[in-house]
């Protein structure tokens, strides 16, 4: 009988280190780095996002980091669609697919598959959109708890693409998400592979700390010309892109509503937010992983390495 092919897949919140980790992986284990980030699929966000520079991607090859342009939506489906092409390049190559990211609904759909869900006209999804800024994310979330009480339930008040996502769904169907979910639920793996998953889970404090001290050095980088040169496409300030962390308080600056040092402290304090929803998430979501408790550091390598090659060799996580 085919073995599969091996899959490997990095995860843990923002600025634990992943990024770093999947790096040494792939450069120990000939494998190509694929992005598992909502937001680094962007190009025109390479700072704000805390993209892989040139010089990492010299190192080891990267794949799905800012090939699309901030104008356009990238959807769980649609980053499915160009992980899966990405994953048999790596095959076809000989190379260890090394998918890295913190945005829980892409891993999921990774490792799940997506339930097929008929398509929400672009009217409604605007609609939707509008009702969430207007109701804020409290009033929002309690609004879809009387449609869709089983997606209510699993989703926090300032998850604002998952609510929308419920609420669009009902609003376009008449039926709630949770029921489409269950009728159609997904089939196993996307993709024929052997998977395992290393996630790194630091302490809240070690993270926000790392996470401010990573923003620091993306305003030294040039995040706020970044958002500048953002800001003059006149895109849909509901893209996606938009919604990046630090894009609104830095836009506020740049348009005199805000000083510098309140632009940045309140990028860093949804920075934290964030980090955290992701820690809650990968601690309830990842199972059969192999944990690292703590930021990544290079003390950690042989460990993981021994982890990564037992893997290899014998399928076994």
């Amino acid at each position: 009988m085919r073995k599969s092919p091996p899959l490997l897949i990095v995860a843990g919140p923002t600025a634990s280190g992943k990024s770093a980790l999947a790096m040494d992986v792939a450069e120990e284990f000939d494998g190509a780095v694929i992005n598992g980030d909502s937001m680094q699929v962007y190009r025109e966000l390479r700072f704000l996002t805390a993209r892989p520079s040139a010089a990492d991607e010299a190192r080891v090859p990267h794949r799905l980091f800012g090939v699309l342009p901030a104008g356009e939506a990238c959807s769980a489906g649609r980053w499915l669609d160009m992980a899966k092409a990405e994953i048999e390049t790596c095959y076809r190559q000989g190379r260890l697919p090394v998918v890295v990211g913190g945005t829980g609904l892409y891993l999921k759909a990774l490792t799940d598959g997506l339930a097929p869900i008929p398509r929400v006209p672009v009217r409604v999804r605007e609609e939707i959109l509008a009702l969430f800024d207007a109701l804020g994310g409290e009033a929002f979330h309690a609004r879809l708890a009387e449609v869709d009480a089983a997606s209510a339930a699993t989703i926090s008040t300032g998850d604002r693409q998952r609510l929308t996502r419920a609420m669009e769904v009902h609003r376009a169907t008449g039926r709630p998400l949770s029921q489409w979910q269950r009728q159609a639920a997904p089939q196993g793996p996307p993709v024929d592979a052997r998977m395992a998953t290393i996630v790194l889970l630091p302490s809240r404090e070690d993270l926000y700390a790392a996470a401010e001290s990573r923003f620091d050095a993306m305003m030294a980088a040039g995040a706020l010309e970044e958002v500048k040169t953002l800001a003059a496409l006149d895109l849909n300030p509901r893209l996606p892109a938009m919604k990046a962390l630090g894009v609104a308080p830095l836009r506020a600056c740049l348009e005199g509503r805000m000083t510098l040092e309140e632009a940045v402290a309140k990028a860093k304090q949804l920075t934290r937010n964030y980090g955290k929803r992701q820690l809650t998430w990968l601690k309830g979501q990842v199972s059969q992983a192999y944990e690292v408790p703590a930021q990544y550091s290079e003390r950690f390598k042989p460990k993981i390495f021994s982890f990564v090659r037992r893997f290899l060799l014998t399928g076994q996580t």
